[in-house]
């Protein structure tokens, strides 16, 4: 896969979000890592648990989908701020389920492809070898 200069990847979990732009070129990708988004803050539609689920699956799938709802509405913000053109998103397939059902029609015209796997906690550099081989 091939980033271009200026590409944003957003790799989630459904609990964090983390953002990094692409400063190389196309056959270089070099990731910059942003500072992480207030995702809370662009929570509008997103119905937060207010409970801690650790021991209830249910209730911690409703907060992951919550989170993911809202990183959904933070990346819509961006794309529609025109802070973001292209977009490549990496999360785990059930996140990236809850995060489609949230994307705006000008988001799915930026979005250049999503790897469905769990790379939220993965250093920068092993971020990088995962982009490569996707």
């Amino acid at each position: 896969m091939q980033y271009p200069h200026g590409t944003t990847i957003a790799v989630t979990d459904g609990n964090k979000l983390r953002v990094f732009r692409n400063t190389g070129n196309e056959q270089h990708l070099k990731l910059l890592e942003l500072a992480e988004p207030d995702v809370h803050a662009h929570s509008m539609g997103a119905t937060r648990a207010h409970h801690s689920g650790a021991a209830n699956p249910s209730e911690r799938h409703q907060q992951e989908d919550s989170y993911a709802a809202a990183a959904a509405s933070w990346l819509n913000s961006q794309v529609l701020g025109g802070q973001i053109e292209r977009l490549y998103v990496v999360a785990p397939p059930r996140t990236l389920g809850e995060l489609r059902r949230h994307y705006h029609e000008k988001l799915k015209d930026r979005l250049l492809g999503e790897l469905g796997k769990e790379h939220t906690h993965d250093t920068a550099e092993f971020l990088h070898e995962a982009l490569v081989r996707a």
